[in-house]
């Protein structure tokens, strides 16, 4: 009921005479109270998944340009190194020797490659700050590479111990990107759900990109260390160090596009 209504009646009341008491003139307003109150509506599961923080665009640029700067880099190097070459069993360190034929083009996509993996490391806000940090470390290593170049002939320890550092710290930022909290969270959901369907799973588990959850990175970085592997075995059993290398440094700097992906399309 309206509330000028209400006094309306009341003013009516008292020009026809009829006595006017206390309780005549609060009724109106207890009608008023006793409507129905509309609150909003509690947010539900899709608020919480909606996505708090995202990537830049020029991110997705820096970490599709990685591989493909990689790859070419390579590509080229070997046609200006000549027939001599063979991608299987020589390793990329030797394109950028001192002396050899692609060596400009080598050291160039080294560099460029290093800072694709810094300037994504910038921008990657989603991934935890210690992987992020692995990830622009793993980064300037790529850039020392010509400031260490591996010799025409023989071996090198401050090329190796480069490289050493390098792989280890692009094997490692996978699972050091993972967020500890998303990863409780994530764990607590498992147990939930496997507890029966009247458990209650937390709807912040699924926060978190597909690329920095705890299954996915631990899984990269294992298969990583296992390329790592591999690639000792080829250079010192196999004589297949290059398939090794190129198969092992592809996946290394196709990683992080998979992690910026996966943040883009949430």
């Amino acid at each position: 009921m309206d509330a000028r209504a209400g006094c309306g009646r009341v003013g009516s009341r008292a020009a026809a005479g009829t006595p006017v008491t206390f309780r005549s003139v609060l009724r109106p307003v207890g009608r008023i109270a006793a409507f129905p109150r509309v609150l909003p509506a509690a947010p539900g599961p899709a608020f919480y998944r909606a996505p708090v923080r995202s990537v830049p665009r020029w991110v997705l640029f820096s970490s599709v340009s990685a591989p493909l700067l990689l790859v070419a880099g390579w590509s080229i190097a070997e046609v200006l190194q000549g027939p001599g070459y063979d991608p299987a069993t020589a390793t990329i360190s030797l394109l950028a020797a001192d002396g050899a034929g692609g060596y400009w083009v080598m050291t160039s996509a080294l560099i460029a490659l290093g800072t694709c993996h810094v300037v994504t490391a910038c921008g990657l806000r989603p991934a935890a700050p210690a992987g992020r940090m692995a990830l622009a470390g793993g980064g300037v290593t790529a850039m020392l590479l010509p400031v260490f170049p591996a010799p025409s002939s023989g071996g090198s320890f401050a090329h190796g111990v480069v490289v050493a550092v390098g792989f280890s710290l692009l094997a490692l930022w996978p699972v050091l990107a993972v967020r500890r909290r998303t990863a409780l969270l994530a764990r607590r959901t498992r147990q939930a759900v496997a507890a029966g369907p009247g458990a209650e799973a937390s709807p912040l588990a699924a926060t978190a990109p597909w690329g920095l959850r705890i299954g996915p990175s631990a899984a990269a970085s294992a298969l990583m260390w296992l390329g790592g592997g591999w690639f000792l075995l080829a250079l010192l059993v196999l004589d297949t160090a290059g398939a090794a290398e190129r198969v092992l440094t592809f996946a290394q700097s196709f990683w992080p596009l998979v992690v910026v992906l996966s943040c883009v399309r949430r």
